[in-house]
């Protein structure tokens, strides 16, 4: 570089005097050692401002820039040395010529070598995936400088939603209108398409998706922001595959650091279902804000040793104990309290699969209500000064049988912390549906689109609010610190989404197209097989009771109706008496007499709710299996 310029820059010198003066008169005035002093000068600037210390094929815009200012400061200098001298022969306008002569040489000669070294690095590679970039505007022209820079992808279109932008060109490639996709896409051999547009948000993503799924191929969006003027990410960096939590309908909600360890720094913790899906989320979260021990509790062998594998794993300096049972043996769960004196208790486990919980009645009941009277009276027995309770929103005003026992348990949480003896703050914590959760919708589209369809949905105006596995976790987790005691928690979670959208957003994540009458020859096909028994179109996330702002903004406090403990123990005695009948009339009428906005008939509807006070059916259920006088 340095042998380059010394030759380069005399000329350019002599242009700058010869366009100056017009002619070879002036030129013929000055020396060549003239010409070279000039040379050596504008090095020297060069070298001052570490052009020759930088790599030619990575050579960027903000060296380049440096350059031209240092360059700049030298003619100015020049100026001034003439000022001083009274230097009256030479033109110093010529010296202004110079620096766009110059600049010009330095900006062509290094541009130029370094596309010239990366064509040579690319000569003889095959270019990976031919790609379109969803989003004319700054960063997609970014991304694609960066693109063309590498040998991942191969950039060749622009796509937008713009009418002034169509057929119009940024650098080398044709903008065209979302409206012409499918038929640019297969004339030009697109094999996917990067969304380049910063902070869009979940609903406008979801309306992308739906124009993207007609071209039937995979979608990526750019994770990082391409900055040529300073760092620049590799293409494999700034774009990322298109994960289904980017269509979620609203951007996650972020924990208030401050209530993140209140319950949990230096305390004893106990999870309970700590290998299920929402447990080991949790445990996840808790062993990061350094409690001082860790007690997981799971009936399941495999998950149970799978999740404190995990755990002891990353944090070999923990103290976990891994406690193999039932959350429905009252001695094994008061000999972990007593014995391990435990602070904080997150309670998650429960069966949580409507179908199964449906068809399984006596077992649903026992073990989501059981469980959760046991957590309780034991908490409470050993002086836990934390018990958070992981419910659903099918709780409220259930159609199913897993709801209505959530609700039951929610009830006995209440009824724990109303009773005076007790010094455990009870709280309850109203999960929508969780991403990615065992038994979720999502992985079993997923598996559904691997096997080739179809897609089964129970109905095509069913939605529900999603929250993602660590928004669940986290939620939890500060519940129990905002919890006054009796509290319910519901995070605020938008509006609720279609699950029908859910699929077709799959189907377009996964490349493919739906099959469908105006799409006969369409990859995965959507069929309704009509609402499950108990299953509701529409779930809630409130019942009648007072909301009340939190400490955190996006999070909801609610008190509600609640039974007095004496009751709600006799009723759960009975609920327990019929379920030794097997009879499933009258566990469903035992659970009305408790929960009297239980309607397992009707899941289309959403009964009105009826105030507990003013329930006759309690007294008459009851009476039928015990003797008494209220």
């Amino acid at each position: 570089m340095v042998a380059a310029d010394l030759i380069a820059l005399p000329f350019c010198f002599l242009v700058a005097i010869l366009l100056r003066g017009g002619d070879l008169d002036l030129v013929s005035g000055f020396s060549p050692a003239s010409y070279f002093l000039v040379a050596v000068v504008t090095v020297t600037t060069f070298s001052v401002s570490d052009l020759y210390r930088a790599v030619i094929r990575f050579i960027d815009q903000r060296l380049l820039s440096i350059t031209g200012l240092s360059l700049a400061v030298a003619i100015l200098c020049a100026y001034v040395v003439m000022f001083i001298i009274n230097e009256k022969s030479f033109p110093r306008s010529a010296l202004a010529i110079y620096w766009f002569v110059g600049f010009s040489y330095v900006v062509a000669s290094r541009v130029g070598m370094r596309n010239f070294l990366r064509n040579q690095d690319l000569r003889g590679r095959r270019v990976s995936e031919v790609v379109a970039i969803y989003g004319a505007g700054e960063a997609g022209a970014r991304l694609a400088q960066t693109m063309h820079g590498g040998d991942e992808y191969r950039p060749v279109c622009f796509f937008d939603d713009k009418h002034a932008l169509n057929e119009r060109k940024i650098g080398a490639l044709r903008v065209f209108n979302t409206e012409r996709l499918v038929e640019i896409v297969n004339a030009m051999c697109i094999r996917s398409i990067v969304i380049a547009i910063p902070s869009v948000s979940p609903a406008r993503l979801r309306d992308i998706m739906n124009r993207l799924s007609k071209a039937g191929i995979s979608t990526r969006i750019l994770s990082r922001l391409v900055d040529l003027a300073g760092e620049t990410p590799s293409p494999h960096e700034a774009i990322r595959e298109l994960k289904f939590e980017d269509l979620l309908g609203r951007p996650p909600v972020p924990p208030r650091i401050d209530l993140f360890a209140r319950c949990v720094r230096g305390k004893t913790v106990l999870v309970t279902g700590a290998g299920g899906s929402i447990g080991s989320e949790l445990c996840r979260q808790i062993v990061t804000l350094a409690p001082s021990h860790m007690h997981l509790l799971d009936h399941s062998e495999f998950a149970l040793y799978t999740i404190r594998q995990e755990l002891t794993t990353r944090f070999p300096d923990l103290h976990i104990v891994a406690h193999l049972g039932s959350v429905c043996n009252a001695d094994l769960v008061g000999r972990i309290l007593r014995d391990s004196k435990v602070d904080t208790i997150y309670h998650a486990a429960a069966y949580k699969h409507v179908p199964l919980v449906e068809s399984n009645i006596v077992e649903g009941m026992r073990n989501n209500v059981v469980g959760a009277q046991v957590i309780a009276a034991q908490a409470a027995l050993h002086h836990v000064k934390t018990c958070v309770l992981i419910s659903s929103d099918k709780a409220v005003r259930p159609t199913n049988v897993m709801g209505a026992s959530k609700r039951i348990a929610e009830l006995i949480f209440q009824a724990a912390a109303t009773r005076p003896e007790t010094s455990t703050t009870f709280a309850m914590v109203r999960f929508g549906n969780v991403l990615g959760s065992s038994g979720s919708v999502i992985p079993l589209f997923q598996r559904q689109i691997s096997q080739g369809g179809p897609i089964t949905i129970t109905h095509p105006e069913m939605s529900r609010y999603f929250m993602l596995i660590p928004e669940a976790a986290q939620l939890v987790i500060q519940a129990g610190a905002m919890a006054k005691g009796g509290d319910v928690f519901v995070l605020e979670m938008g509006e609720p989404v279609k699950i029908v959208d859910l699929a077709r957003s799959l189907i377009a994540l996964s490349g493919l197209t739906e099959k469908t009458l105006q799409n006969p020859n369409g990859d995965i096909e959507v069929r309704y097989v009509g609402l499950f028994p108990g299953e509701k179109l529409h779930e809630e996330l409130l019942i009648d009771g007072t909301v009340i702002p939190s400490e955190h903004p996006r999070i909801m406090r609610m008190k509600e109706n609640a039974l007095p403990p004496s009751v709600l123990d006799t009723f759960i005695a009975c609920l327990m008496m019929a379920c030794e009948t097997n009879d499933r009339a009258m566990i469903e009428s035992m659970a009305r007499a408790i929960v009297p906005e239980y309607n397992p008939q009707q899941a289309l509807a959403v009964p009105t709710a009826v105030p507990i006070s003013q329930s006759s059916t309690q007294l008459s259920v009851i009476k039928k299996f015990v003797p008494f006088r209220m």
